[in-house]
């Protein structure tokens, strides 16, 4: 045993947990199949912009210990998310507020919004959803579920909404006010020169290894340390003893414009169900500190939601009733190991924010 501990993945969990067990005198190892550090958070410099190679990562929680934490490495900006949505060439607002409402219905006042919604909401009344459709129509009416909702949804997740189960959208988020702010939490923001740094702050005087797949490698990377933290699919860690997981993965079509700005915000939704992709993203409004963002050039990345497959990265889980008892089963076997610690989204087959994930490496008990 060289190690104390073999961490396979270094995302978040992974590299908070490795920061935390050298705060205390352990010695890990971090090793990732990728040829980069840094999990889906990585940045690629491109044009001198920072490109979030896995999609759009937006820091942000009400958690001061959290945010304290991650700014002691780099400090963050002020970016605020206020995404927009395009639907047949027009735009919307989101999350779902006054801006919205007027660019729906041409409402002026929270009183006149608020009757709108009652009788969208009075016209698809269903007592007991049975599935996200019928679970938005109860919340926001038949205007926002069709243009906002249902297309968007369907290509996110690759299923009709009247086959996605209801918890997916207990609630939306409804304001009468001109708020665009996506989020409500109290802190904000992107690492000011990309989550890079954020990364090699956490990993500063930890080995490294990229481009080392565990499972090809597992009989002799488990000899190297006496316990392990796996932050991969769980299912493939027991070799899919039960059967496999589902989860959606994302294809990104990146490219680089010869204009100074492209659309005008970092994240504009498609929600028209024959336009392939779910989102642009264009990378420099993330960073208007940066003396890139005045450069006349510009990166944009289409995204594009589908299965996961063998080939391509596992996203995110698929929480329906059925990978939901199947993952119990793994999580069994997962709850009696004495030497392995699962953490993160595919670990855990769970849906965790980033702060979520760096609050329970924070708190684990090494």
């Amino acid at each position: 045993m060289i190690y104390d501990y073999l961490i396979v993945g270094s995302g978040l969990f992974g590299v908070t947990f490795a920061y935390k067990a050298k705060q205390i005198g352990k010695k890990c190892l971090v090793i990732d199949k990728r040829p980069h550090i840094g999990g889906n958070v990585y940045c690629e410099n491109i044009e001198g912009i920072n490109v979030h190679k896995y999609g759009a990562h937006i820091f942000h929680t009400s958690n001061k210990k959290v945010w304290d934490f991650v700014n002691s490495f780099v400090p963050f900006n002020r970016y605020t998310n206020s995404p927009v949505a395009n639907f047949k060439g027009k735009l919307y607002n989101l999350p779902f507020n006054m801006n919205t409402f007027y660019q729906m219905w041409g409402v002026t006042t929270p009183e006149e919004a608020a009757k709108k919604l009652e009788e969208q909401r009075k016209e698809s009344k269903i007592d007991f959803p049975q599935n996200l459709e019928q679970q938005a129509l109860n919340l926001v009416g038949r205007d926002i579920y069709e243009t906002l909702i249902k297309g968007y949804t369907e290509k996110q997740w690759g299923r009709k909404c009247t086959e996605l189960p209801a918890f997916i959208i207990k609630r939306l988020p409804l304001r009468m006010t001109f708020d665009n702010n996506y989020f409500n939490d109290s802190y904000q923001g992107i690492p000011i020169g990309g989550y890079n740094k954020l990364i090699d702050g956490l990993l500063d005087g930890i080995e490294t290894q990229t481009n080392v797949d565990f499972f090809e490698n597992r009989l002799e990377l488990e000899k190297l340390a006496k316990k392990i933290v796996f932050t991969g699919s769980i299912d493939q860690f027991y070799d899919y003893k039960f059967g496999k997981l589902e989860y959606r993965t994302i294809r990104f079509e990146t490219e680089i414009l010869d204009v100074q700005n492209f659309q005008g915000n970092a994240v504009i939704n498609y929600t028209e169900a024959k336009i392939p992709y779910t989102r642009i993203i264009e990378h420099k409004h993330f960073e208007p500190e940066n003396p890139a963002y005045r450069n006349n050039k510009t990166v944009i990345s289409k995204e594009f939601s589908s299965e996961w497959t063998k080939d391509s990265e596992p996203f995110y889980p698929v929480n329906d009733e059925k990978n939901t008892t199947l993952y119990q089963k793994y999580k069994v076997l997962a709850d009696n190991e004495k030497n392995v610690i699962f953490g993160g989204r595919l670990a855990e087959y769970k849906y965790y924010d980033m702060d979520d994930v760096i609050e329970k490496a924070i708190n684990f008990s090494i």
